[in-house]
């Protein structure tokens, strides 16, 4: 059940001052809410606030520059003028599989002048074709107009400009300023007797009352304005409203597709080797960069882990039905983890999905394989999520549903959390992590043989609307943190970051099915006993 009161919000001089009243009505003594600008948190413990300092910390961005009032693309990133060179090998000699390559990035402005900054937007990514490989590369990011790309293998390579980093002066800014430039809004009624009202975590301070939906199990923040004729428990959906674009005068030049915005950066020199067979005797190359054990590379299309781990292809329908046998498959996420079902669905030949008569974006989603007892399920996680229409009585959050879970060794969940977060400050998306990582330490404590897959963020095709929305920037910052926050603890990590910047398909933010067979063939792969 939510916890339906209602807050008086009012503004006294310059700051925002809430008055929360408590179910019983009496206005409380101490101070119940955190201020973020607008945005209203629950204060969190010494452990947790702790954590949240660290985090911010260990994935802070180097400064951008600041933006003229006159603003001209002149002295900002050109990717037409800027370069990469292929490093000689460590030690001379000829690459052989297996070898770290290294290559020297140089960012130019449109005036083919060296910046002098960094905090440019960068993705690398070394591939062929012909062999179906691919791998991702890491950028450092020397501070200075130049950047270093690291390669575990190696095939010919490409460097994209995502982001200028003075484009990335105005996603910080819009964060901050306008957390809540899209909209939510719910329906309430009674009877004959209906209204509509705004609704978000961040929501600018009026004289209008506000009707608090704070989950009393997490603490996770929801608001909505209140009816003027109606109570808040009247409240019968949540919908994605309005998107407020508001940019400075010619800020949308540094946004543009095939200028600055996902452009190939070409190479000074060659942008490939040759390479040879790994040699046996010869001492191994110290790698830059430490990989996780699902980090990886495709070859001949197919994923196969860094760390020697085998990833079994379910090529045949058998296949896939043997693995799933006697498991229940409990997913939980945005869109993306909905299309791991849609995937399911359409490959596992005996499952049916029963038929809940939800909307397809919303769900929840049922299917059984009864034969060879096999139980899938969907559903999206909690506000704040962009789904139209949604029922409030299908607004659940994730960390409350793996607390409803039994577990054990037939038991799979899978956790996809991070697109509809992207126009907030991170800490909102710190704490869901938070309240959800608690849930898994829960479950895996009273059922230890529980599988936890963890997907990360992965790589989007960027209008202006996607970039100002939900850039790779964004994403990038919040697939740090999910990493950050899950390190150490015994769950898988499905790497959909790195798998989709490897692969050769375009980026989307709905992988294509190649890339998505092969995220499902990781998370099959069997648990080590």
């Amino acid at each position: 059940t939510q916890h339906n009161t209602f807050m008086a919000a009012t503004q006294n001089k310059s700051h925002c001052v809430f008055n929360t009243l408590s179910v019983t009505g009496l206005v409380s003594s101490e101070p119940l809410w955190v201020q973020h600008d607008f945005c209203t948190f629950q204060p969190l413990s010494q452990k947790d606030a702790v954590e949240e300092r660290h985090l911010l910390g260990s994935i802070a961005w180097p400064e951008t520059p600041h933006l003229p009032h006159s603003l001209s693309l002149e002295q900002t990133s050109d990717p037409a003028h800027s370069t990469f060179t292929i490093l000689p090998r460590t030690g001379g000699g000829q690459w052989h599989v297996g070898d770290q390559l290294g290559v020297m990035i140089k960012i130019n402005d449109y005036q083919g002048f060296p910046k002098k900054s960094g905090g440019d937007v960068l993705l690398a990514r070394m591939h062929n074709p012909i062999l179906g490989a691919g791998v991702a590369g890491q950028v450092v990011d020397h501070l200075n107009g130049s950047y270093s790309g690291i390669f575990s293998l190696l095939w010919e390579g490409s460097v994209t400009l995502v982001h200028p980093s003075e484009a990335v002066t105005v996603l910080r800014r819009l964060t901050k300023e306008q957390p809540d430039r899209i909209s939510f809004q719910s329906l309430f009624r009674s009877g004959a007797l209906s209204e509509t009202t705004t609704c978000n975590v961040c929501l600018r301070p009026t004289q209008q009352p506000v009707c608090n939906y704070t989950d009393p199990h997490t603490g996770e923040p929801w608001f909505c304005f209140k009816p003027r004729k109606l109570s808040c428990d009247t409240r019968i959906n949540h919908s994605k409203g309005a998107f407020k674009q508001s940019l400075k005068a010619r800020e949308e030049n540094l946004f543009q597709s095939g200028v600055n915005m996902k452009v190939f950066i070409q190479a000074s020199g060659p942008d490939s080797v040759a390479v040879l067979p790994k040699k046996n005797d010869e001492p191994k190359v110290k790698n830059w960069f430490v990989k996780p054990e699902w980090s990886g590379y495709y070859y001949q299309g197919l994923w196969r882990a860094l760390s020697g781990t085998t990833v079994r292809q379910f090529n045949t329908s058998p296949a896939i039905t043997q693995c799933l046998r006697g498991k229940a498959v409990h997913l939980y996420g945005d869109s993306t983890i909905r299309q791991w079902f849609e995937h399911l669905i359409a490959t596992v030949p005996d499952i049916k999905e029963f038929d809940l008569h939800n909307e397809r974006q919303i769900g929840p989603f049922m299917a059984l394989d009864f034969a060879n007892n096999i139980l899938l399920t969907y559903r999206c996680h909690g506000p704040p999520i962009r789904f139209t229409n949604t029922p409030t009585s299908e607004l659940r959050y994730v960390a409350n549903e793996l607390d409803g879970l039994i577990g054990g060794t037939n038991t799979v969940v899978v956790i996809g959390i991070w697109s509809h977060f992207s126009t907030f400050p991170l800490q909102v998306y710190i704490r869901r992590l938070q309240s959800i990582r608690r849930a898994v330490v829960r479950l895996l404590d009273r059922a230890p043989g529980t599988l936890v897959v963890i997907r990360t963020a992965n790589l989007k095709d960027l209008t202006l609307y996607e970039t100002l929305t939900n850039s790779d920037w964004y994403s990038l910052q919040h697939d740090k943190v999910l990493r950050a926050m899950f390190k150490g603890y015994n769950v898988r990590l499905v790497d959909a970051w790195e798998m989709s910047l490897a692969h050769h398909l375009p980026h989307s933010l709905h992988p294509q099915p190649p890339i998505v067979k092969n995220m499902i063939d990781v998370l099959f792969v069997p648990v080590e006993t």
